[in-house]
């Protein structure tokens, strides 16, 4: 079958979600009526029957925005439709892979994708490029039992780049190439060569087909960097009102959105996520969190705490700290449950509280994630160093040390680099609570550089303390205000809109007798808090230096 001659075949799935309704000024609230499925619009051809060939778009359409679950039962029901369909069992393999930008696949996935993949080849393909796809899936899950995840990864990369090359009219090789592309990119690279290569097939494709679910997504993850995230305004914009029955669809456009600081957006953006992810959970299940739920949650408090909506934020800490049990005990979970409490105290500088946080849930299987540990474990050090709690920083810096190794043995490499400078910041405020300032520099450049280095991971709005707003934090109070200055400047370039990256710009400026620029930054700190639900005292300092004549 050519593609010329399944024009026929396109799928339109049906509208459409009221999601205004969910966007209304309560968290906690449900929507109110059943949504009807709205999944964006996807023709991927395969030699099925009609009725397979409908589900099979459908299951298509469910992977591109990452809802898994109900991909694999759409791909199962293919089967249903049509049991000699091959390609439903590369959609079932594929699924396997899970988010490549949030955790490497488990173990029993890939048992699970392999037996998946092997099937398809046993039941075949009616077509030279449908078997082509199976190929090349079959590249990831070779020898995977002896085989390291990444380097299967770029196998699957390559012969994605095969199949793009051989059907240069198939937009879903394209589509799917430039998703591999993506996932193999290196933090570290800031050519950024391979997003611009996934970007130059995307962008063509999101103006021809603006409904299609997987280019929209696509094109946010190829952005999703400090210097790139501009680029990704258009895509943030647009996905949420292609696909907006996926919590994930509805969430994603935040991850431009905290690039750039438009934090009201990435407030709306995450609440309809959090609403539509609980409202996958059945009745038999409340009282257990929703990962996705969580993961918003997260994305939220963070915008919240920039605007200085305090008494927000704290809704959502509770509602976390609430939580016992997950529907999927996966990464995300385990950080947005680290990270939240971690938030709320560190970005409001209440040192004493990040101090005495404790790990919650209890009953989570924390020794999976090291690296979601390793962020409660860093907000509580530097709460200790920066209040005075000496033994217990050095306590939190030996638990980081354990940590980064555990990572390093598990080939957790990017989040090791992490937790390096977590240790190098923790380091810094020990050494300035201990006199030794110039060390106290040294090793707060250091973490800052290194953090700069690399990237913050697509499973956080932004790290729990940003290590160049630490370093002008500490110039500050060694009496260095026109570096300091410079150091939140540099901050701001990276991170815009950051809260206490402005008041330290203001305070820095103030200090330093520039009062233009700390008008100026005063008056950013007014606006970016214009509403907020908490009377913090950066801004009564804001309104009493404004109001000097």
């Amino acid at each position: 079958m050519t593609l010329a001659k399944t024009a026929s075949w396109m799928l339109t799935i049906s509208l459409c979600i009221g999601v205004s309704a969910a966007w209304g000024h309560e968290e906690h609230g449900a929507m109110e009526t059943a949504p009807r499925e709205k999944l964006g619009e996807v023709n991927f051809p395969v030699t099925c029957t009609t009725e397979a060939q409908k589900e099979f778009n459908r299951g298509m359409a469910l992977f591109h925005s990452f809802w898994f679950h109900p991909a694999i039962q759409s791909f199962d029901k293919v089967l249903q439709h049509d049991p000699r369909c091959g390609m439903a069992y590369w959609g079932i393999a594929i699924m396997s892979i899970g988010n490549p930008f949030t955790w490497p696949p488990t173990p029993k996935a890939w048992k699970e994708g392999a037996s998946a993949v092997s099937s398809a080849q046993r039941v075949g393909a009616g077509s030279e490029r449908e078997r082509d796809y199976i190929t090349a899936l079959a590249a990831f899950f070779k020898d995977w039992e002896t085989t390291d995840y990444r380097p299967r990864l770029v196998a699957f990369e390559e012969a994605m780049k095969g199949v793009a090359e051989r059907y240069p009219d198939d937009i879903e090789a394209q589509i799917l190439y430039a998703l591999v592309l993506n996932a193999t990119a290196l933090p570290a690279d800031k050519t950024f060569a391979k997003q611009l290569a996934a970007a130059n097939i995307l962008e063509p494709l999101f103006k021809k087909y603006p409904d299609h679910p997987g280019v929209a997504h696509y094109l946010i993850h190829t952005y999703d960097y400090a210097q790139l995230a501009q680029k990704g305004l258009p895509a943030a914009r647009a996905y949420a009102k292609v696909a907006p029955s996926v919590p994930h669809a509805l969430h994603m456009p935040s991850h431009i959105f905290s690039r750039v600081g438009l934090w009201q957006e990435m407030v709306e953006s995450n609440r309809a996520s959090y609403l539509a992810a609980k409202g996958e959970l059945k009745e038999a299940t409340l009282g257990i969190g929703a990962y996705d739920a969580l993961h918003a949650m997260d994305y939220m408090v963070f915008a919240h705490l920039q605007q200085a909506q305090d008494k927000a934020a704290k809704r959502l800490v509770d509602e976390a700290a609430s939580i016992r049990k997950v529907n999927v005990e996966n990464f995300p979970a385990a950080y947005a449950f680290a990270a939240i409490p971690a938030r709320f105290a560190l970005e409001r500088g209440d040192w004493k509280s990040a101090a005495a946080l404790e790990l919650s849930p209890a009953g989570l299987a924390w020794g999976k994630f090291p690296q979601a540990e390793a962020v409660f474990v860093f907000a509580h050090g530097l709460g200790a160093a920066r209040s005075g709690d000496i033994a217990a920083a050095h306590k939190d810096i030996a638990r980081l040390q354990a940590l980064k190794e555990a990572m390093t043995a598990a080939k957790l490499d990017y989040w090791a680099g992490q937790t390096d400078f977590q240790i190098k910041a923790v380091n810094a405020w020990l050494a300035l609570a201990e006199n030794r300032n110039e060390e106290a520099v040294r090793l707060m450049h250091a973490a800052a550089e290194a953090e700069e280095a690399s990237d913050k991971h697509p499973v956080t709005p932004g790290n729990v303390a940003s290590s160049r707003e630490l370093l002008g934090e500490m110039l500050l109070e060694l009496g260095r205000p026109a570096q300091a200055f410079a150091e939140f400047e540099r901050s701001l370039k990276r991170d815009p809109n950051r809260f206490r990256s402005i008041y330290g710009a203001a305070r820095a400026a103030e200090a330093s007798d520039n009062r233009k620029e700390a008008r100026d930054y005063y008056a950013k700190l007014q606006i970016l808090a214009a509403d907020h639900d908490t009377a913090r005292g950066e801004l009564a300092q804001a309104k009493a230096f404004l109001g000097k004549p």
